[in-house]
């Protein structure tokens, strides 16, 4: 497993790099790559110290102050949305399980929205305010959907998928009539909708990344019962496993990662249905391989579809959100369609 997951990883990280540097160059001023390595070595200790500066000074400011925080952070919202896709489809068994499809992400929207339409942003525990009420918002719909959808102690899949379409469609109605009756703050409302990561600074970097850090490490230890867990709960139950606990404990952490790339970033769809998929298609069903490699194809996938948004219709940018539906719905009916086919064959 090590083998694989160090030759993986490293064709990850390549991708990752390359990803980064196209990313950062391109834009309405193009940078070339050899530039932004050099403007990016030039801030690091010690080796910077041995790096001439032979770029002008507006090089430096759109490398550092625009295009780097923005692809950091669509690096750390994407791997948080994938991580928690890749978790929700572990506990729940279920492909089609994912923060977006279970409501969760439009949970999360609304604590946000109610806190900016209220002004009330940071008016508790400062920047970390929105975090923690998408958060509690997000935990939630979580319980409704998971409490609408069960059926004589199991949770099937149609239920699950339909009561998560019913909490996604009420809460957006919720998050639509706060925008409609707001005047002064309809466009941060607007944004928290159909996802942005633009005028994005170093703070919103900041705010996720411990979030994503304590969420990988906490759910990469639990692969091994998530493994367990895909082999059925009376299978884990046997081994020794305490599987109510584990289900709670990786939900819990799931929505938290989803909560805080909300509250930076908006809702956006599809990241944590569509990554983790292909991983597992990729690597296989071991989920200490699909957590790790989900938080670089999140990231990759997030960067790539935020440089679509921004530059596909410039100087119009496109709401992030819409980009990766355009790429995720057709996936997910794609999932739909193998499903059913499945079923069919079971059947005969």
């Amino acid at each position: 497993m090590r083998k694989k997951l160090a030759g993986y990883g490293i064709i990850g990280l390549a991708l990752l790099a390359i990803t980064i540097l196209i990313c950062i160059g391109v834009g309405s001023v193009y940078l070339p790559a050899g530039e932004i390595i050099a403007i990016l070595a030039h801030h690091i200790p010690w080796i910077g110290d041995h790096i001439t500066p032979d770029w002008s000074m507006a090089s430096e400011q759109i490398v550092m102050k625009v295009r780097l925080p923005r692809v950091m952070l669509g690096l750390l919202v994407g791997a948080s949305l994938a991580v928690a896709g890749s978790a929700f489809q572990g506990v729940l068994r279920n492909p089609l399980s994912d923060p977006f499809t279970l409501g969760v992400s439009s949970g999360s929207a609304l604590g946000a929205a109610v806190l900016i339409f209220l002004g009330w942003q940071y008016s508790v525990i400062g920047v970390f305010t929105l975090p923690a009420i998408a958060f509690l918002t997000g935990s939630l719909t979580l319980w409704i959907v998971m409490w609408l959808a069960r059926e004589n102690g199991k949770i099937p899949i149609e239920n699950l998928i339909l009561s998560g379409v019913v909490m996604q469609s009420f809460l957006g109605a919720v998050v639509s009539f706060l925008t409609a009756m707001s005047k002064k703050t309809v466009n941060e409302i607007l944004y928290w909708t159909m996802g942005s990561l633009s005028l994005r600074g170093w703070s919103y970097t900041a705010i996720l990344l411990p979030y994503l850090a304590l969420g990988i490490i906490y759910l990469w230890s639990r692969a091994r019962t998530l493994n367990l867990l895909a082999l059925g709960e009376r299978q884990a139950t046997h081994t020794g496993l305490n599987v109510e606990f584990t289900k709670l404990s990786v939900l819990f952490v799931a929505t938290l990662l989803t909560a805080a790339a909300v509250s930076v970033s908006g809702v956006i769809g599809f990241v944590g249905l569509v990554v983790p998929h292909i991983i597992r298609l990729i690597t296989g069903p071991d989920y200490r391989l699909i957590i790790p490699l989900s938080a670089l194809g999140g990231g990759i996938f997030m960067m790539w579809s935020d440089l679509a948004a921004r530059s596909l219709l410039a100087p119009i940018e496109i709401p992030l959100g819409i980009v990766t539906a355009f790429v995720g719905a057709p996936f997910f009916a794609y999932l739909l369609y193998r499903k059913k086919k499945e079923r069919e064959v079971e059947m005969r």
